[in-house]
């Protein structure tokens, strides 16, 4: 019986960046298809994802220390050259030998030993500008290091990054792989500090964070399955959400196949908390796919409520049965949007399409996509949609409006606009979150509720 012979993970994660452009394509379906060639699942994942949210500083390394714009690198060279900075830099723990032994080979097995010769070159420059792998940020020169976490980095021997004090967006913008037109916006919008941390938070690793089904377990009784069985974790403050620390396939983790939980971020589960859904509500969830806040309106009314899940796109409705199904939710009825009853509703969830700024650590890709036209272009859907929301619902009813954006234009601005346009409707309440990389980090979003009189 003939031993397979397993791919390494920095193997597949070329392979992945070679096909995928995030200018135009994502990279995890086809990281999904790869993974099971290598026995290095979360080292590829990370290889992977962890080049395309560091790819600005990155290749702004290369041009740095290779005299070589990327433009003018071969592309199969400039994938192994990208993983093997991203290692050096943002992966202290891995040998820097290691790093650059698989890059050449990996090169020689893809393009040929002249072509390798140039990935040892660059790699060993940067090596010997390398002052420490890992650093305290308070001990560091800002105009010197790349930034690991919230406390630690990278420091070089010289100052090869934009001014921070004189040129902030652009010293943001390299440092954190961001746009700069995004990083000046919120510069403009809140404190240099507060952009910083912004930055920051958009550009760390992603943990996973659960939201236990209070219709099958408690988050105690999760809690104790997951620890039983090794799993790391951290439980937020209010007792609804449970942070898993351990490296581990969600579909893999004790109770996944049981229904007893989901996948949410906390600031994702916010909507359906302050719009407080109660037994006996007509609800309709008007972009409901994949089903998470759908599952969760569900729960909060103890499956007691009339729920009517659609979404624009049916393929994606599929993905709600999923959820539904697993989590054993009998109160939604799926239906498609063009097909929706002409009824009203005691509420409307309304979690529109956005720009995803209060997301990027998760949808790495967001980053290198989005533009300020695409942005006003996206606040006419969200305007659209509100307007065709506000038809459905009942007097004293209410249109629960969420994005996981943090731009004003998706947000505050649109609700004003709206109200003003509206007088039958009033504010309830709002909440704008950040994002953050400290504590029980969380992504950024806003919720609006509005009641109608």
């Amino acid at each position: 019986m003939t031993t397979r012979k397993f791919k390494s993970a920095r193997a597949i994660a070329v392979e992945v960046l070679n096909r995928c452009d995030p200018k135009k394509r994502n990279a995890g379906p086809v990281l999904d298809r790869l993974l099971g060639e290598t026995d290095q699942r979360q080292k590829a994942t990370d290889l992977v994802f962890g080049t395309i949210r560091n790819r600005g500083a990155i290749d702004t390394m290369i041009a740095e220390f290779s005299g070589r714009p990327v433009e003018r690198v071969q592309a199969k060279l400039l994938s192994i050259i990208r993983i093997g900075i991203y290692e050096l830099i943002y992966c202290p723990a891995t040998q820097e030998y290691a790093i650059v032994n698989e890059a050449v080979e990996c090169a020689k097995s893809n393009v040929g030993a002249k072509q390798a010769g140039f990935v040892n070159a660059v790699l060993r420059q940067v090596i010997r500008h390398i002052n420490r792998r890992q650093k305290p940020l308070s001990q560091a020169d800002a105009g010197r290091v790349l930034i690991q976490t919230p406390s630690s980095g990278c420091e070089f021997d010289t100052d090869f990054l934009p001014d921070p004090q004189t040129c902030p967006a652009e010293y943001l913008s390299v440092v954190f792989s961001l746009p700069q037109w995004l990083v000046s916006d919120w510069l403009n919008e809140f404190s240099e500090e507060s952009a910083w941390q912004i930055c920051l938070a958009s550009n760390r690793k992603p943990g996973i964070t659960v939201r236990p089904n209070r219709l099958r377990i408690t988050t105690t009784g999760l809690t104790d399955k997951l620890r039983q069985a090794g799993i790391e974790l951290d439980i937020s403050s209010d007792d609804s959400a449970i942070k898993i620390r351990s490296p581990r396939v969600i579909s893999e983790l004790p109770g996944f196949a049981e229904g007893e939980f989901i996948v949410q971020d906390m600031t994702a589960s916010q909507p359906v908390r302050l719009l407080n859904p109660q037994p006996g509500w007509a609800i309709l969830d008007l972009c409901a796919a994949p089903g998470v806040k759908t599952t969760q309106l569900a729960e909060a009314t103890n499956d007691s409520a009339k729920i009517v899940a659609t979404d624009i796109n049916p393929r994606r409705l599929r993905k709600v049965e999923e959820n539904i199904t697993r989590l054993g939710v009998e109160s939604v009825d799926i239906v498609h949007y063009e097909k929706l009853p002409d009824s009203t509703f005691d509420a409307v969830l309304l979690d529109v399409p956005c720009s995803n700024t209060g997301v990027l650590a998760k949808r790495i890709e967001a980053r290198y996509r989005i533009s300020p036209e695409d942005i006003q272009a996206l606040a006419k859907i969200q305007s659209d949609l509100l307007n065709a929301s506000a038809e459905r619902i009942k007097p004293h009813g209410k249109i629960c409006y969420s994005t996981c954006s943090i731009q004003r234009t998706e947000n505050n601005e649109l609700i004003r606009s709206f109200l003003k346009r509206n007088p039958t409707f009033e504010l309830e309440c709002e909440e704008f979150i950040l994002p953050s990389a400290q504590g029980f980090a969380h992504d950024g979003g806003y919720t609006a509720i509005l009641f109608r009189k």
